[in-house]
Parts: structure tokens; sequence; C-alpha cells
């Protein structure tokens, strides 16, 4: 099972950080190039504890549907997301916030299961995984971008 772990580190507040990350409205505007667009469950604002959402987006020419649910969370410290249905076998996103040394580092670890089995984990391989870290980063970025200037507030 691939696994893609990403530190970040911004200069914010732990809780700036923690809500921009669920947010969907901040999630689509970072993702926007891929089309990505909440369309069923919670579409905007903050995700909550056991609330879903169903992404649309495009990717390698595709439109695919993924549903995620917010299973664990911990104010302002932890939350994790897992597909519930989509094109993966599997998926657990773990988010962990941590406040060090006058910063807020956010952590990721993402694991995932492709499907197709052998030609999943070849794809994984010469494709998905990097894919998905890239994409992952961009989030990132937006979220240290936002998390840094007064664009926060637009959010939350």
């Amino acid at each position: 099972m691939p696994q893609i772990d990403i530190r970040t580190e911004i200069e914010s507040r732990v809780g700036i950080v923690f809500d921009l990350s669920r947010s969907i409205d901040l999630h689509q505007q970072s993702l926007s190039d891929t089309n990505e667009k909440a369309i069923a469950g919670r579409i905007t604002g903050l995700i909550e504890l056991n609330e879903t959402v169903t992404w649309e987006a495009k990717h390698f020419g595709f439109r695919f549907n993924l549903t995620s649910k917010i299973t664990e969370l911990q104010k302002p410290n932890m939350f994790v997301d897992e597909m519930v249905k989509g094109p993966f076998k599997s998926f657990k996103h773990t988010h962990l916030f941590e406040e060090k040394n006058n910063l807020v580092v956010m952590y990721d670890k993402f694991e995932y299961i492709s499907p197709l089995g052998i030609l999943g984990s070849l794809a994984d391989r010469i494709i998905l995984e990097n894919y998905m870290r890239e994409l992952l980063v961009k989030r990132n970025r937006e979220i240290k971008k936002c998390s840094e200037s007064n664009c926060w507030k637009k959010y939350l």
C-alpha cells in the first residue's frame, strides 16, 4: 500500500490552519485546474465529523466522482477522511497539526490502495504516487498562503 507523507510549516495559528484544511471552498479553489467541485453531502463551509462530501474532478482526461467521510476529528489537532466510494480500492488521509517554535506544522499521511491489482500497483509506481503527491503539495501551498495572509477570513 503506497503511503505519501508531507510536512508543511506555516506561520499562523493552529486553529486557522486546521479549519482551512477542512474548508470545502478552499479545497475547490486550490484544485480548480482539475475542475474539482463538491457536488453532494457537505458542499460548502467546514466539513465536520461523520459528514461526507462527494467530489467531481477531472484527472488524466477522465471525470471521476469520489465520496469521502470524516471518520475522526479532534479539534484543532487531527482529522481523518476516508473514501467511501470512488476510483481507489481505498484511501485514508490523516491530517495532523502541531504548534512548534511559533509555527504550525501540518502533517499529511495519505495511504491508498489502487484498484486493478497488479496493474494498479504498476500505475502507482509509474504515475499515480507522484501525481497524488503533487496534488497534496499544491493544496498545502494554498493552505499555507491563505493561512499566512488575511485570505483565511474569506473562508472562516
